[in-house]
């Protein structure tokens, strides 16, 4: 009987995209078997993949436009269409990774360029429109977004005159529950990550407490506690409070999409992974939910990190193996070259499939 392997590994952020790091996993096992069956399914939980995970699925258009990253300069961002849906990663315009550490200030970051990506899809006649939340460099509550929208769709300047958006479905990915506001909001939990003081953090939490006030009495309904907006600097709350977007867990979704359930029939093995490793991951983090799906089909899953913490945790929730891809005396920026996590990543794959008594 011909082996089916599935790997399915996030990204390792700043190192390799999860694409990259399937490719390598992959390379290990066919070495070790060149007969087997190995499906490659690049993953993500909606930041950094989420539009390479959707186009290996879906195949689609790639359209990408000069919008504005988070300090208003121009950047070039891509989004994903296919029919009338598209498929948005807010972090190719409003993301984290576009500012160095020192430009870093969720005071001024805006969530513009999200905003233009909206609009560029609304303007192509898209009708569903799926966003990944991940990897902001923003608190702004999505005001940035808003505004872009408005400049770019309504007619006197005024949020009310956005007609386009009518029928429009917005979903929005995010494994964040956290509500807008408070000690467990947006800026007191997410800020001090893209650079936010203590009382920069004070500041934009007044902020958004202020906006949703504000919204709550225009539109007679209140969003800001409604999980998920808290997600990417509360551009969740804007998804959520003003276009009326479904929130969905970002692995779900993304699952749902592959068709990973139909994946696991026939598969005797799933090798996940992420960059680090810990209790966090068994909080909704993208492995373990790859981890849920196999369990609930028999199939074992095994782990794989670049740092390891909380082992027995991770073994105790079901994964069949947690390993380590790098030695403990390896220095951090040895091992975050791409070369050589790439290496790790096959000679990992090899013990782990070794370990589950993979047929040679």
């Amino acid at each position: 009987m011909r082996e089916k392997v599935i790997v399915a590994l996030d990204s390792f952020k700043g190192c390799l995209s999860s694409g990259e790091a399937n490719r390598a996993a992959a390379e290990g096992l066919l070495a070790l078997n060149p007969e087997a069956e190995v499906i490659q399914v690049p993953v993500s939980d909606g930041g950094e993949g989420w539009l390479e995970a959707f186009r290996s699925a879906w195949g689609g258009e790639t359209v990408r436009l000069t919008v504005r990253d988070p300090l208003m300069r121009p950047v070039t961002a891509a989004y994903l269409v296919k029919g009338d849906t598209a498929v948005i990663e807010i972090a190719q315009a409003s993301g984290l990774t576009l500012l160095s550490a020192e430009e870093r200030n969720p005071l001024v970051a805006t969530s513009y360029g999200t905003g233009q990506l909206v609009v560029d899809a609304v303007s192509r006649g898209c009708q569903e429109i799926i966003v990944g939340l991940g990897g902001s460099a923003t608190s702004d509550c999505g005001i940035g977004m808003l505004r872009a929208i408005i400049d770019g769709l309504a007619r006197h300047g005024v949020w009310d005159d956005v007609r386009a958006l009518d029928g429009v479905r917005f979903t929005i990915a995010t494994d964040v529950t956290n509500p807008l506001c408070g000690e467990n909001g947006a800026a007191h939990v997410f800020a001090p990550q893209k650079g936010a003081t203590p009382e920069m953090v004070r500041t934009l939490d007044g902020r958004a407490s202020r906006f949703a006030e504000v919204s709550a009495r225009h539109f007679g309904y209140d969003r800001q506690n409604a999980p998920g907006a808290g997600a990417a600097g509360g551009l969740g709350y804007a998804f959520l409070q003003y276009l009326h977007a479904d929130c969905r867990p970002g692995v779900d979704l993304l699952l749902d999409t592959v068709r990973f359930d139909d994946l696991l029939q026939g598969a005797t093995l799933v090798i996940t992974g992420e960059g680090s490793a810990d209790r966090q991951t068994l909080m909704g983090k993208l492995p373990f939910g790859i981890l849920q799906r196999a369990k609930a089909r028999g199939v074992p899953v095994c782990l794989m990190a670049g740092r390891i913490s909380d082992r027995r945790m991770l073994l105790d929730a079901g994964f069949a193996s947690v390993t380590c891809i790098n030695p403990a005396d390896l220095p951090l920026e040895e091992a975050m070259k791409p070369e050589v996590a790439s290496e790790a990543l096959r000679r990992s794959a090899m013990r782990c499939w070794r370990a589950s008594g993979g047929r040679l």
